[in-house]
């Protein structure tokens, strides 16, 4: 019962942002804009007070950071044979490769999280997606860079410039802000946890609202196959590797559980603005980000049904 209680509701708030943006009451504009509150103010709020007040003696767990960081590395050998057994096209296998690994996980992974685990899971995600993001963006630079230049792509991004933005994503700082001031001691001043609580009320519904509403299926029939086994590797192949791990390595289900679901979330948005970036394919990215966020509220019912 808890799972469905908290799978239907965040889909729920995703196909509100699909219907309100068909009709009209959500510009694109507003859309670029509310984007940018949610990634660069909101859920970097959200991140950082939950993370600033924890303990992280209790909630840091080296074994599960170290599982889930190999996993996501893992799925790339696997994708990449993957490509080649099909024969993806040398211009989409970058993008079907980093389809593969690269999860939503500030809106889609910690939202799961927040809603099946409440505070204390929350805080644990939201460690292990800092970490992870990390590696994501590093592999995403590589893989892609690697791909455009073997499809002859004349992409003169400049790798370290996108590399630099990547890492500078503001989830990141935000987690890692957090671990600082977890280490220090300090209480949050008065002003700053309310300011702070204020501002973390609007990110999961925002992001949610904003998710659903940035969705478009109408180039999925051009590239369907790919998109489906990209979603299968991410949303089953990828979540059960790291299932196996954990298991093997003895971690109990209350601590596997938060690294599960980052491992489980659908394809992030960063995969389309990459590839329009380093060199790829957009249509498959923006094909995989919608089918796989759609498709993950039936995949994380299975995952979530595990512990």
């Amino acid at each position: 019962m808890d799972i469905i209680s908290t799978i239907i509701p965040i889909f729920i708030i995703i196909f509100l942002g699909i219907f309100a943006r068909h009709k009209g009451f959500l510009s694109q504009d507003f859309l670029h804009q509310a984007n940018r509150l949610v990634y660069y103010i909101a859920i970097p709020a959200m991140i950082f007070s939950a993370i600033a007040k924890s303990s992280l003696k209790t909630q840091f767990h080296p074994g599960v950071i170290l599982i889930t960081l190999t996993t996501v590395c893992l799925i790339v050998p696997v994708a990449w044979l993957t490509a080649r057994l099909v024969n993806i096209a040398p211009s989409s296998k970058g993008s079907f490769i980093h389809s593969a690994f690269h999860g939503n996980l500030g809106y889609i992974g910690l939202a799961v999280a927040f809603y099946y685990l409440g505070h204390a899971g929350f805080v644990k995600a939201a460690i292990i997606a800092g970490f992870v993001m990390i590696l994501q963006n590093v592999m995403a630079v590589a893989v892609l860079q690697f791909y455009s230049r073997a499809a002859g792509s004349s992409s003169s991004t400049n790798l370290t410039s996108t590399l630099g933005s990547a890492m500078t994503n503001p989830v990141i700082l935000s987690a890692l802000a957090g671990i600082v001031y977890s280490l220090l001691g300090m209480p949050l001043p008065v002003i700053l946890d309310r300011s702070l609580t204020i501002l973390k009320g609007m990110a999961l519904p925002m992001a949610l609202l904003v998710i659903g509403a940035s969705l478009s299926f109408e180039k999925i029939r051009l590239v369907f196959s790919s998109v489906a086994m990209a979603s299968v590797l991410k949303l089953l192949v990828m979540p059960a590797m790291g299932f196996v791990l954990f298991t093997l390595f003895g971690i109990s289900a209350s601590d596997f559980i938060p690294g599960l679901i980052i491992l489980a979330a659908p394809t992030a948005t960063l995969v389309f603005i990459m590839a329009e970036q380093i060199g790829g394919d957009p249509d498959l990215g923006v094909a995989a980000i919608s089918i796989s966020t759609l498709v993950s509220g039936l995949t994380y019912g299975i995952w979530l049904s595990v512990g």
